[in-house]
């Protein structure tokens, strides 16, 4: 098995990949100075190819890439991928979270559904190709305000389902159970045929 080379430069993101994988998985980040392609895509799978196609050629690894978006039903599935920039360009998670609160003002508790959903992409470092690819999603529901200062991005807005606090707040142990992410890993995982990957 080859190691892993997480298309990002974000070294929160590499955290969460690494407490996610078997401890038997090796997983870095590409070298400094790596450009990332601005995301045009149009899906979360075409967004996390281009990502990974980025990172190429890496020779003997394998390269992963995720996109993920916050899906609101009461906005038509806004922001989904533009999640990351809903405030704007270079906008902070406070600042995104903020301008969902306001949007989301007058929308009543029963019309508050919502998902996480997140793409993951497997290119051969070697050949370029496409080894792999997985979905994971988590149901839940929008708060009123900002409750709980862990995680990242939607977090502290996000109750995910069967439970009554926001990833916010919830433990990390937890969240690296019922995450969207953790749920695209897993699947992941399976697909590649890598044994010891929590459900």
């Amino acid at each position: 098995m080859k190691p892993f080379l997480l298309a990002t430069g974000n070294a929160h993101k590499l955290g969460e990949f690494q407490s996610l994988l078997p401890q038997n998985v090796s997983i870095g980040l590409p070298p400094e100075g790596t450009q990332f392609p601005p995301e045009t895509g149009e899906t979360y799978f075409q967004n996390a190819y281009l990502k990974a196609a980025s990172c190429l050629p890496a020779p003997g690894h394998w390269i992963v890439a995720d996109d993920s978006g916050l899906e609101v039903d009461a906005l038509d599935g806004r922001p989904g991928l533009l999640s990351a920039r809903y405030a704007g360009m270079g906008a902070s998670g406070l600042m995104n979270c903020q301008a969902l609160v306001r949007e989301m003002k007058e929308v009543p508790p029963e019309r508050r559904a919502a998902r996480f959903r997140c793409v993951l992409v497997v290119l051969d470092g070697d050949k370029g190709s496409l080894l792999a690819s997985a979905q994971g999603i988590v149901e839940g529901r929008l708060t009123r305000g900002i409750l709980g200062e862990g995680g990242f991005g939607y977090d502290p807005l996000f109750i995910p389902e069967g439970y009554q606090v926001t990833f916010g707040i919830l433990p990390e142990t937890v969240k690296n159970r019922v995450s969207h992410r953790a749920r695209a890993v897993h699947h992941l995982l399976a697909v590649l045929g890598i044994p010891g990957a929590a459900p």
